[in-house]
């Protein structure tokens, strides 16, 4: 994971809508449901922490399989949160991955410990301290 890449979120609007962009190109939207006073223009924030999770997971089980030449045809990864109700403390992930392929045993089980390798899981499971300042807004036209 690169620590160079800047996300930004943006809200311009009266609603909840949120333009995501990086330095990349890419742009992607985040937004509430429409019961919550959203536009349901995009998944929630908590889905995309979900998305990021799963996505990570994914691709870091690819490629190991890949480099240790697995036969791995396919990972699916179903996330929750707070599956059985919101804990006094923290929060609980609830993560199913499911592995396509002609996998051993050993195989299977050393992917599952892979999992947790993944970068967003490290981050998840890690401290993780937020640094947060005001910046200077241009003024609008």
């Amino acid at each position: 994971m690169s620590n160079d890449t800047t996300i930004h979120a943006s809200n311009l609007g009266g609603g909840y809508t949120v333009l995501l962009t990086d330095g990349a190109g890419h742009a992607w939207t985040a937004d509430e449901p429409a019961a919550l006073g959203g536009a349901n223009a995009g998944p929630t924030p908590v889905h995309m922490l979900l998305s990021s999770l799963g996505a990570c997971t994914a691709i870091t089980l690819r490629m190991y399989a890949t480099r240790k030449q697995w036969p791995l045809e396919g990972v699916e990864v179903a996330l929750r949160i707070n599956p059985q109700g919101k804990p006094a403390a923290g929060s609980d992930i609830e993560r199913r991955i499911t592995l396509r392929g002609t996998l051993d045993a050993a195989q299977r089980e050393r992917l599952l410990q892979i999992a947790d390798a993944c970068p967003v899981h490290k981050i998840l499971t890690g401290e993780v301290r937020i640094a947060t300042a005001l910046g200077d807004a241009a003024p609008r036209p």
